[in-house]
Formats: structure tokens, C-alpha cells, sequence
């Protein structure tokens, strides 16, 4: 029996959050660490941090700099609390700054690798080899410290890249040990919990199961449950926590909007058969959906319509369902964070999702959104934990409105069918090669540009197609995957030999950041 996670509040870690798009992946990398944490506003007040009872502290970084005028502030009297407190990048900036120190502009800015060398290996870099690469992301940087505070590590143009208080548990970061990019990071979070923070690791991902079944439970009561079904891994564990929490009440809605891939619809029918036990009803909304996107070329303006088309379905289907008060969605953080919708948080917008940002009023259904504060391969181990299959669980990422963000400019449907077959050539191969789980996500996207090819001795001037392919753990960030030529050369071959429209294939060695991994 798991212990719920009300009762592990004697190891709660909080996040201070000042605006950086990585605030949830801090968080995700202390519950990987079996640690519950929270993500908090910057400015929380000390009162309220106490009655948390918080065993560590961590300071997110953020776009700001400590002399901004409006730059975000926590409470000072935070310093003060015998807490151990971690400030990573703006974190270590403002921790610096408030305690008497000097923060200045870098001559140059940093962005990227950079080599670490490790002066005290104690605690915080205990087990560590003496240097290693860490991500940097900054335009400021500590020049001077603060009385009482000594450097750990630093790097060639960043002297004071790791700090700490000699008698205090204080400790500052210039780089990002949350991200996958910097070596180790999750060893020196590891270290901070347990070496200088004391942590015993009671929280696991079941916890989070059980106690979001039993919410679920209480928050629906005997209302009924609409839930958009899609086929992937999101939306089918959103169905799976559903399904374990009310049952009957659940009626899954799949919407094929005439942007899905190739035989998608079938393939989500006969999954779902296989392994829920629920209602489902099919929606045909083809020509709603691209008579709406009739013309618009603007991504923003795509996802927007596309968000409100499936709205008017949903409520449209819901009028056929009596009891229905909720609509279910699965939306992750990384959703959340590129909207700029966290609560209270300041993080920048990316780009929108046509599923965050709550619902308009006269849709008449409450958000129920059970993964929202979760990244994709927590929802991978959750679902194994439900018990889904293996591949359903590994299937790749598919966004929320589909090919019309893989279709640039205007989206027919001449354009979509050509996409679909150039898409199942790809996964196809990479299924071949055996190298579908070892990538991430895999895509084309159709280009607006056209170029001239030569196929049978005439001319021809066709379509440009990219190809996508990315490694990643939590798809806040991600690198290209590095396939092999032959795959690629085949992949290239097939495309334009048996996909009518395209007679050229790009690949994208793009990083996120600073590229998205969708192109819209």
C-alpha cells in the first residue's frame, strides 16, 4: 500500500518560480530523485513557505535580470529560514545580489556547452571527475560574492559557476543541472537533496496514481466524464485514470478531423476496443476542421481554430450525453509552459496549444486535465504502471492539431494526403532499422518552398519535404537524432520516388532550444 502524498509532507521540496521555461523540469528532476516537490510563486511569503514546511529550496532561473525594474523578487527573509536553499542561474544571480554581492553583464552572453572545472568536490560534486560540460544559459553572472560565500567550480569565462555558503546551506548554480544537456545533472540534484538537504526519498510515481484517482473520484462524484481520445500516449493514460476512477461515467470522443495520419482512425478504434472497457464515439469532422483552416497561414491563428472547432464538437456530442460536466484533456506541463499558462508564473509564450488555456464559458464543461503537471516519460511510466502496452505507451508524440502545423502555409487536403505518405515512409523505415524507440519523435513536415528536381529527364518542380527526428527525456528540450546515412538515404529515395509532389528531402539538425521540435 502507497503511502499517500498528503503524508509525505515532512520531505516536500518547493520551486521558486522566476520565469524560466525549465521551473517544471527542476521540479521533475527532484521527483525523479523520489522527492515530492512543488512549484511555487517567486514572491510566496515566508509565512506561507513555513506552513509547507519545505525540506529544500530551490530558486528557478528566468529572462530577467536583478536590475530590471520590475525583475521578480522573493521575499528576503527566505535567506533567513534554516532551509537549504539552491539557486540555479537568475536563482544564483538574484541569491547573490540580495546578500550583498555583484551581479554584472557577461562582456559576451553564453549560451550552450561549457567546460566545468570542479574545485571542492565535497557534498554538492561529491563522486564527481574534476571537470565536466554543464549548459549554460545567461547574460548576467556573479562578478563578486557575497561575505561568507566561497566558489566550488567555474569555468573559463565564468569564475564563480558554482557556489556556496560557508556556514549556511546556501548553494548557487550559474548552469543548469536540470537539463539533460549538462553532465551529471541529475547525480549533483541527487546530491543536493541528500548530501545537504537531508532527504530519505519516500515519494514515488504510484503516490501520484492513487492520489490522482482518488481526486478524480471526488471532484466528478456521479457527474460523466467527456474525454478527447487521440490514440497517444497522452490522451490513453488520461483514459486509463479515468477509467480506474469512475468507470462507467467516462465516454471517450474521438474527433478525426481530417488532419490525423495515415488509417488513424482504425488504428485508435481497435486500440481502444482492445483495452478500455468504455464508451467511445467516432466523430467525422473533416470538413469542419479544414473549412475553418481555409486559407490561414498563421500557426497561432491555425491553432487557435483548431482549438475552437473541437470545442463546438465536444459540445456539440455532449448534448447527446446526459450528466456530461466535464471534459477531459490530456495536457502535459511542457504544454503549459510553452502557453505561458502556469499559474501565477511569468514564463514567456511559446506558442499556444490548442488544449491550455481553459475552455470558453458557454462550452459549459469544467477542465479535468489529471497530467498536467506531469512531462511525457512520466506519463510513459505511469501508464506501464496502469498497465497499457508497451506500444502504446512508447508511441511517439503527436500534437494536438495534428498535420495542420506540419503543413506550413495554408492546409488542403491535396497537401495533407501527400504529408500522410510521406509520413508513414519515415516511421516505416525507422521501424525497420529498428531505431523507432531510440528516437523520440519522427516527422516530416511539407515546406511552402518548391524547388527544381530532374526525374525521367524532365524537369520538374515540386514540393519540399523536412524530415524531424529528435532525442529527448522530457521534450522541453531536445537534440537531433543522429540516424544513419543509409536510413536517411533511404527514407529520402522512398519519399520522393513514391510520394507524388515532393522531389526533394531536407533533414533538420536543429537543438530545442533555441528551435522548437514542432516547425509551427
Amino acid at each position: 500500500m502507497t503511502e499517500p502524498i498528503d503524508s509525505l509532507q515532512t520531505e516536500r521540496v518547493l520551486v521558486l518560480d522566476f520565469g524560466s521555461q525549465f521551473a517544471q523540469l527542476i521540479a521533475r528532476r527532484v521527483r525523479d530523485q523520489n522527492v515530492y516537490c512543488e512549484i511555487v510563486r517567486h514572491d510566496i511569503s515566508v509565512e506561507k513557505i513555513l506552513a509547507r514546511k519545505p525540506i529544500a529550496i530551490i530558486l528557478s532561473g528566468g529572462p530577467s535580470s536583478v536590475y530590471d525594474t520590475n525583475a521578480p523578487k522573493c521575499d528576503p527573509k527566505l535567506f533567513d529560514l534554516d532551509i537549504p536553499i539552491l539557486g540555479i542561474c537568475y536563482g544564483m544571480q538574484l541569491t547573490a545580489h540580495s546578500l550583498g554581492g555583484n551581479v554584472q553583464a557577461c562582456p559576451s552572453r553564453e549560451y550552450g556547452r561549457s567546460r566545468l572545472e570542479i574545485k571542492n568536490q565535497e557534498k554538492l560534486f561529491a563522486g564527481f571527475p574534476s571537470e565536466i560540460d554543464v549548459w549554460m544559459s545567461h547574460g548576467d553572472q556573479v562578478q563578486q560574492l557575497p561575505e561568507g560565500f566561497e566558489a566550488l567550480a567555474g569555468t573559463s569565462t565564468c569564475p564563480f559557476a558554482a557556489v556556496r555558503h560557508t556556514k549556511r546551506r546556501i548553494y548557487g548554480l550559474q548552469f543548469h543541472p536540470e537539463v539533460s544537456h549538462t553532465a551529471l545533472g541529475g547525480t549533483l540534484i541527487h546530491n543536493f537533496l541528500y548530501n545537504v538537504a537531508g532527504c530519505q526519498g519516500l515519494w514515488h510515481l504510484a503516490n501520484f496514481a492513487e492520489q490522482t484517482i482518488q481526486n478524480l473520484r471526488q471532484k466528478i462524484g456521479s457527474d460523466r466524464v467527456i474525454c478527447g481520445l487521440s490514440g497517444g500516449v497522452d490522451s490513453s493514460v488520461t483514459a486509463a485514470l479515468l477509467t480506474k476512477a469512475i468507470g462507467p461515467q467516462l465516454t471517450c470522443i474521438l474527433i478525426d478531423n481530417g488532419l490525423l495520419r495515415k488509417d488513424e482512425q482504425t488504428a485508435v478504434i481497435s486500440e481502444f476496443t482492445e483495452h478500455f472497457k468504455a464508451d467511445l464515439r467516432v466523430v467525422n469532422a473533416e470538413e469542419r476542421f479544414l473549412g475553418t483552416l481555409s486559407g490561414i497561414r498563421d500557426p497561432q491563428e491555425k491553432r487557435r481554430r483548431i482549438g475552437h472547432a473541437f470545442n463546438e464538437c465536444c459540445k456539440e456530442e455532449a448534448l447527446k450525453i446526459n450528466g456530461a460536466k466535464y471534459l477531459a484533456q490530456g495536457t502535459l506541463y511542457p504544454d503549459v509552459i510553452e502557453s505561458g499558462a502556469a499559474p501565477d508564473g511569468p514564463a514567456a509564450t511559446i506558442k499556444l496549444h490548442h488544449n491550455v488555456g481553459g475552455l470558453p464559458e458557454q462550452l459549459g464543461f469544467d477542465l479535468v486535465e489529471p497530467l498536467r503537471d506531469l512531462f511525457k516519460d512520466e506519463v510513459r511510466k505511469l501508464g506501464l504502471e496502469l498497465g497499457l502496452p508497451d506500444h502504446l505507451v512508447w508511441r511517439h508524440p503527436f500534437p494536438g492539431p495534428g498535420l495542420a502545423v506540419r503543413c506550413l502555409g495554408d492546409v488542403t487536403r491535396a497537401k495533407l494526403d501527400v504529408l500522410r505518405e510521406a509520413d508513414e515512409i519515415l516511421i516505416a523505415e525507422i521501424r525497420n532499422a529498428n531505431l523507432y524507440r531510440e528516437t523520440s519523435q519522427a516527422f516530416v513536415v511539407l515546406l511552402e518552398s518548391q524547388s527544381v528536381g530532374v526525374m525521367g529527364d524532365a524537369r520538374t518542380y515540386e514540393n519540399v519535404a523536412a524530415v524531424r527526428c529528435v532525442n529527448t527525456d522530457d521534450f522541453m528540450t531536445a537534440d537531433w537524432s543522429r540516424l544513419p546515412y543509409d536510413l536517411l538515404a533511404r527514407v529520402s529515395t522512398r519519399i520522393i520516388n513514391e510520394v507524388r509532389g515532393i522531389n526533394r528531402v531536407c533533414y533538420d539538425i536543429s537543438s530545442k532550444p533555441p528551435a522548437t521540435i514542432e516547425w509551427e
